[in-house]
């Protein structure tokens, strides 16, 4: 008897200090989206879901006009992680192996040295990214996918902390190239931005006189034990099979939409992938864990289904015509989907 309650108090003792750990986590992260809300003022949406794919180890593409400090944010939280950082200007001129690297010839040698291009960081930021051609954009297809460059015969891994941050301009201004389908596919989220309301855009004009135009300096730093840490306290958020079902129903209804609504099947040209699903789930996980939760519940797959399946629903020719959205079509899939 004596040993039960020893046991009982060491294990009630232990998780006493996993609880203790777990908030002491979500903290520092809290930590990091006030100070990343510090610098970039109407765009908390934005700051949510970088931290979102931040913790899931995902890619984020971020859409919006220009002067919307997509760029900002970005390089802001680079600044705010432990890390190396790069930045690539995408440009029509540029080449996949000024993306990647490649093999240069020494002379002195007679040997072929593999000369690591600016993809080999931390946290890429893939400025414009719709402004280079497919060819280009496909450089970055298997280091997003697979965390890993393939040069000749050779593969060489990416570091474990890896993720492409990528900006764009909406397709329709001139100058810019869609991205091709299976790159979309591999960021985790595409994240749309606003214009800021008049009271934010007071604030931003205060922000700008008070900095002069230079970043303002925030004294915080998250490094990559703690994120690793992060994400691990991630996983451990209970999925509960209803949760899973219901994501389940929510993608098979984007790829069979005639099975609850023949009107929306003509909208839908193509459903999301499996990647939809995984991400969908972690994206909601990681939302639990910032909200302080145990449980991932529909409300909070719900509140991430936009930023997921935004870039994963393709949109037919007839929905295109009639000026239907990517979010509408998600609108109406949300309501005809129950929540189990």
């Amino acid at each position: 008897m004596i040993i039960t309650e020893e046991n009982n108090s060491i294990q009630e003792h232990k998780e006493d200090q996993d609880l203790s750990t777990h908030s002491s986590m979500v903290n520092e992260v809290n930590q990091l989206k006030d100070a990343l809300s510090q610098s970039i003022i109407g765009q908390k949406h934005l700051v949510e879901r970088m931290i979102i794919s931040l913790l899931c180890g995902g890619h984020l593409l971020v859409e919006g006009a220009p002067g919307l400090a997509k760029t900002r944010a970005v390089r802001t939280l680079s600044q705010l992680i432990e890390g190396s950082f790069h930045r690539i200007q995408f440009t029509p001129d540029l080449l996949p192996s000024d993306v990647t690297g490649t093999d240069i010839y020494r002379q002195e040698t007679g040997e072929f040295i593999f000369q690591s291009g600016p993809i080999f960081n931390n946290m890429v930021l893939a400025d414009e990214i719709n402004r280079a051609p497919a060819k280009v954009q496909s450089a970055l297809l298997e280091a997003m996918g697979e965390g890993q460059v393939t040069i000749g015969k050779k593969t060489y891994p990416m570091a474990e902390l890896f993720m492409v941050m990528a900006t764009q301009n909406p397709i329709e201004q001139e100058g810019t190239y869609p991205l091709p389908e299976a790159q979309l596919d591999r960021f985790i989220m595409h994240v749309l931005v606003d214009y800021p309301n008049n009271h934010e855009e007071l604030e931003i004009l205060h922000l700008v006189d008070r900095e002069k135009s230079a970043l303002p300096c925030i004294d915080f730093n998250l490094s990559q034990k703690q994120l690793i840490q992060a994400k691990q306290e991630i996983l451990q958020v209970e999925a509960p099979e209803a949760t899973e079902i219901y994501i389940i129903q929510l993608i098979a209804a984007t790829r069979n939409p005639q099975n609850y609504d023949e009107e929306l099947a003509d909208l839908i040209e193509y459903g999301s992938s499996p990647r939809g699903t995984l991400s969908l789930l972690h994206c909601a996980r990681a939302l639990s864990w910032l909200n302080g939760s145990k449980q991932v519940k529909a409300l909070e797959v719900q509140q991430v289904a936009h930023d997921v399946l935004r870039h994963r629903v393709l949109l037919s020719l007839e929905a295109e015509s009639q000026g239907i959205t990517s979010d509408q079509v998600i609108d109406r899939l949300l309501d005809l989907v129950p929540a189990i």
